[in-house]
């Protein structure tokens, strides 16, 4: 008998191998199992790629190159940002067999295009961690098209934008970038991840689209919680602040390394 074999037994959907039954993969019980695989995916193939640590960039979606001034130059500095982060934190480095500060964004159009294309400017590879949507969902064409992923879960996806990440960078930016912003606000100051830094670009954006102080004042978050975060104005600026709150370039953990290794 062959798998050709007509017969009702061997046409029947309960004798397909589980694994190639899509039938079955796509139903509400392997939920947890498809959960899973989309960890997995990601993490075997950054792993094999030497991705020891990233530096996220978020942003809207929505913002252009070619927009309004001030989105312009939202665009342009989280182009130059990008760049210079992959220049100085490692991500350059094609010799290494791990890669630290490596740019990893949303994949999609915006500023996360703007990130990922600074990247690719001086020839780092980059991160983009793509997700189905009704729109905005095609990834950008400078993320490393060998680390361009896609996902279905929104949780997956933040746990891959939050595992790796050395610092967070957040440009001006809608529902979905508060989002991950207050994700890892949240994350930072209950100790459930490590304390990176996070730097919000545009002063006056931010502050007026929250009211940070407000927050404070009617005792929903301590005072100390605002040190969680500080501002930039322009691509330099984000990185000296990564470096005050405690960023360290790629040539700083071999020498920590280094100087722990008996």
């Amino acid at each position: 008998m062959t798998d050709e074999d007509p017969s009702p037994q061997m046409q029947s959907s309960s004798y397909r191998l589980a694994a190639l039954d899509q039938d079955f993969l796509l139903g509400d019980s392997m939920r947890g199992v498809r959960f899973l695989l989309e960890f997995a995916k990601a993490d075997e193939i950054l792993s094999n790629a030497g991705v020891r640590s990233t530096l996220v960039v978020f942003g809207s979606a929505r913002v252009r190159e070619t927009g309004p001034a001030r989105e312009a130059n939202w665009y342009a500095q989280a182009r130059r940002f990008a760049r210079l982060a992959s220049e100085r934190g490692g991500a350059l480095n094609g010799h290494a067999l791990e890669r630290d500060n490596v740019i990893a964004t949303g994949g999609g159009p915006g500023i996360m295009e703007a990130a990922n294309r600074g990247a690719a400017d001086c020839g780092a590879i980059s991160v983009g961690f793509n997700i189905t949507l009704p729109k905005e969902q095609r990834p950008n064409t400078w993320s490393t098209a060998e680390l361009s992923f896609r996902f279905h879960y929104f949780a997956m996806r933040k746990m891959h934008l939050a595992m790796r990440a050395n610092a967070l960078v957040v440009f001006p930016g809608g529902f979905g970038t508060m989002d991950e912003l207050f994700e890892i606000l949240t994350l930072r100051q209950t100790d459930k991840a490590p304390r990176i830094p996070i730097v919000l670009f545009d002063r006056e954006y931010w502050q007026s689209l929250i009211n940070f102080e407000h927050l404070v004042e009617h005792g929903m978050i301590d005072r100390a919680d605002l040190g969680l975060f500080g501002f930039a104005e322009d691509a330099e600026g984000i990185w000296s602040e990564l470096l005050t709150r405690g960023l360290r370039p790629r040539a700083s953990i071999e020498l920590a390394s280094e100087q722990a290794t008996p």
